[in-house]
């Protein structure tokens, strides 16, 4: 399994560090290294992250504070120089927190604890009592705001060159995302069929060996998918 990740610090050389460690670990893949908080927004709004390394102490926005207003908040762990910082860290349920500077034996200790919470996760989603709270919906940025699509009302996803329309039951949602990024934040149910669409597999009424319908919307099936969707349907 691979986990993305996002380093946002303003030191150069302490970006460099932790891109330098994550390197070393093969199931680990750096998603972006930014200078600030506000850098590091528009990634978090369109690409899923799975572990945020933030510094604290920060010009224009302190971490801390970034970390409280997100709306979909990955795993983090906190990076400082400053130790009087811990306790915010930890009140904000980081993973960890690394004092600089970092030692390569500290980070791969804190690495260790987000591996450990996942597998936790991943136990506790898999009981038949796990309510769903993070795969049956994501936020999308339309008009500077957060925008709440659940998956059920989803049909399909249409890309637009540097857009996609989101086609829901009643309605139909354009922004600004490429299609493969967004298909890192659905889950299972959807299906690439198409280098433009990805499908609702619960909203499929009929299909051929060429293209899929959902109800009256007939969607192409691109030669280089076909294999793979005769599978699935098998």
């Amino acid at each position: 399994m691979s986990y993305t990740c996002l380093i946002i610090d303003d030191e150069p050389l302490a970006r460099e560090l932790i891109e330098t460690y994550l390197d070393k670990l093969p199931d680990f893949e750096l998603v972006a290294s930014c200078s600030s908080a506000i850098e590091a927004s528009s990634i978090l709004n369109t690409t899923k992250i799975d572990l945020l390394f933030l510094d604290i102490e920060m010009p224009v926005l302190k971490g801390t504070d970034f970390f409280k207003n997100l709306v979909y908040k990955p795993q983090v762990i906190f990076t400082t120089a400053y130790r009087d910082y811990a306790v915010d860290g930890f009140e904000l349920n980081a993973v960890d927190y690394l004092l600089k500077p970092i030692f390569f034996e500290r980070f791969f200790l804190a690495i260790q604890k987000f591996l450990k919470q996942e597998k936790k996760s991943i136990s506790y989603d898999s009981s038949e009592d796990t309510i769903h709270k993070k795969t049956d919906f994501v936020f999308v940025n339309k008009a500077k705001k957060q925008i709440k699509i659940l998956f059920d009302d989803v049909l399909y996803i249409e890309s637009l060159k540097d857009y996609i329309k989101i086609h829901l039951e009643n309605e139909a949602l354009t922004i600004k995302e490429s299609i493969s990024s967004f298909e890192k934040r659905i889950d299972k149910r959807f299906i690439r069929l198409h280098r433009s669409y990805i499908v609702n597999s619960e909203k499929i009424t009929a299909y051929t060996k060429n293209d899929v319908e959902i109800g009256r919307i007939e969607i192409p099936i691109g030669n280089s998918y076909k294999d793979n969707m005769l599978a699935y349907f098998k």
